[in-house]
């Protein structure tokens, strides 16, 4: 739902150098399957207006509050996933909770931004890696051997990361995020505020998941122009970019169903350009580097 559709405007704003007239901020959990679910339609965004905005993601901390040490807790955060994955076409396996349940999900917080130390783009790889290692392939990412994998894997200096993990300035970090997210009065993951130019608007908030036209509706009604929408690139140049992703990822990106997507894909797998990953639910493709 939209949840307070105005919010205040942050004290700090971040001045990254592209000055894109939109800022988002992003308030996400890494544990939080309805974020996973967002993916297609960021990417579908980033692909059609990414010219026009910039994404601050923010973690919320609401799943590292939960109380996870009840096994019906457990039970129900599985169902949760299960359903959102057959809603959504983004696989999440909720049989994780039953077989190796996260007991530290702070932890998970806290090593998301001990690698965004190392830079804001290796902070997001490490997130969707995190993603994918906690949805699709059942780890528990409150393992130190699990997080040191998914480090090693998004080229991130281990030792560094594995020192950051236990230092001030990642703790400090996760709880400025949680000082934004109580101050923008977010309740509910995913959810995203929009900002302008104008330091003096008021941002929109928008709680929850909506289909992709809404998202585009606040774009256009936040610029002070209409945004000209960019054609998706080649197929090949996609992968390429993305690195691993899901038919249902592409198949919202480039307007197409899920069975011509697949169609597509089984030629580029022909021609070793991807590699098939099946999934619980639907299918994921890793694009093979030359």
């Amino acid at each position: 739902m939209v949840n307070n559709p105005s919010s205040p405007v942050p004290k700090k704003r971040s001045n990254g150098n592209d000055k894109k007239p939109i800022e988002i901020y992003m308030f996400i959990d890494p544990l939080c399957p309805e974020c996973w679910a967002l993916e297609p339609i960021l990417k579908k965004l980033h692909v059609e207006y990414g010219r026009y905005f910039s994404i601050k993601h923010v973690l919320s901390g609401r799943l590292a509050n939960l109380n996870l040490s009840k096994k019906k807790n457990y039970e129900n955060i599985a169902q949760v996933w299960e359903k959102t994955a057959s809603r959504s076409g983004m696989s999440c396996d909720g049989s994780l909770w039953l077989e190796n349940p996260i007991d530290n999900p702070y932890m998970v917080s806290i090593a998301i931004k001990a690698a965004e130390l190392q830079g804001r783009r290796a902070g997001l790889r490490f997130f969707r890696r995190i993603q994918e290692m906690l949805f699709l392939e059942k780890q528990n990412p409150s393992n130190f051997e699990v997080l040191k994998d998914c480090a090693n894997s998004c080229g991130l200096d281990v030792g560094e990361f594995m020192k950051d993990i236990h230092s001030d300035s990642a703790a400090k970090a996760f709880q400025c995020d949680l000082k934004i997210t109580s101050e923008m009065d977010v309740n509910e993951i995913p959810t995203l505020v929009f900002f302008n130019e104008n330091i003096e608007d008021e941002g929109i908030k928008i709680a929850g998941s909506y289909p992709y036209e809404v998202y585009e509706q606040i774009l256009e009604e936040m610029l002070s122009e209409r945004p000209e929408k960019s054609s998706p690139p080649p197929l090949e140049s996609f992968l390429k970019f993305f690195k691993f992703v899901a038919s249902k990822e592409i198949a919202v990106v480039y307007n197409m169903s899920i069975s011509q997507i697949e169609r597509e894909m089984k030629k580029l797998l022909l021609k070793q350009v991807v590699e098939q990953i099946p999934a619980k639910y639907g299918t994921f493709w890793r694009y093979i580097d030359e």
